[in-house]
């Protein structure tokens, strides 16, 4: 008998933990990377190795996919492709925590897009005092296109997450992310070439390249498939509402990026404000 993945076996609250751990210390390598090949050369590293991991683990059969998921499996994938790029561009030029923390405002705006709940527009309102908090009101604040393109980046967060719920639907998880992976990659990879970073990849570089993909893609995949199996999906959702104040964490760790009082308390705002919405939404929407 073949003996489960190990990473399956551990318990659901651990497991979405290491898997926000995973994903923001992968940022933050992806971020030790720009000064040598480019935001845009690494994400395509990254997007590109995790497509060939992911196609690998789960073998999905291209020949039996039908119109309709390729049609909804090629925008899923697109959309994925732009999130990561623009990420990626953002927090070249802003500190890690805060461009998750940007981030995050899509699916946040998501969750709560369809209330007229008084409440839910009290998450709404702490997340953009913490926006506000963020913004270079002045020439010595943030790089006013960092902070944009990390908007703009959660804006396509809020679409893969509509597009994945739609493709769900009609089609295998694992699937799913394996066929959509490859065309993010046949999206983000012109943009590395244009970029000029692959000039100098190094095999040294290829193999954080390769660390990036894991941290970034299959391992917490896995995690967070496992977890889902093993915990209710509003549990889940609070917790991935620690990833601001973890990608923050990594980014002082990591990277030494210390930021501001006022920074830390967007950071937080932007926290309870999404661990908010997730406990006060109904059921049907999650």
């Amino acid at each position: 008998m073949m003996k489960k993945n190990s990473l399956l076996l551990i318990p659901p609250l651990p497991a979405v933990l290491l898997a926000i751990i995973s994903v923001q210390a992968g940022a933050a390598i992806a971020k030790g990377l720009f000064p040598a090949i480019g935001p845009t050369a690494t994400a395509s590293l990254r997007i590109g190795l995790s497509a060939i991991i992911l196609l690998i683990a789960n073998r999905p059969k291209v020949s039996k996919l039908t119109k309709a998921q390729w049609k909804a499996v090629i925008p899923y994938g697109l959309a994925l492709g732009a999130m990561n790029v623009i990420f990626y561009m953002a927090i070249k030029r802003i500190p890690l925590g805060l461009g998750v923390t940007l981030e995050f405002i899509g699916p946040l705006l998501l969750a709560v897009f369809n209330s007229k709940r008084g409440l839910d527009y009290l998450w709404v309102l702490l997340a953009a005092v913490g926006i506000a908090l963020i913004a270079p009101w002045s020439n010595q604040g943030l790089d006013l296109i960092g902070v944009l393109l990390a908007l703009l980046a959660g804006g396509f967060w809020a679409t893969y997450i509509v597009l994945g719920s739609r493709i769900s639907k009609i089609m295998k998880g694992g699937d799913a992310v394996s066929v959509g992976m490859v065309f993010a990659t046949l999206l983000v990879v012109p943009f590395g070439f244009f970029g000029g970073g692959f000039h100098e990849l190094t095999p040294t570089l290829l193999l954080m390249g390769g660390a990036l993909a894991l941290l970034s893609s299959a391992i917490p995949f896995t995690l967070e498939m496992s977890a889902l199996g093993q915990m209710p999906a509003r549990t889940f959702s609070i917790l991935m509402s620690m990833e601001p104040a973890v990608a923050s964490l990594c980014g002082l760790i990591f990277l030494h990026e210390h930021l501001s009082l006022f920074e830390y308390l967007a950071v937080a705002l932007v926290v309870i404000a999404s661990a908010g919405a997730t406990l006060t939404s109904k059921k049907e929407v999650l």
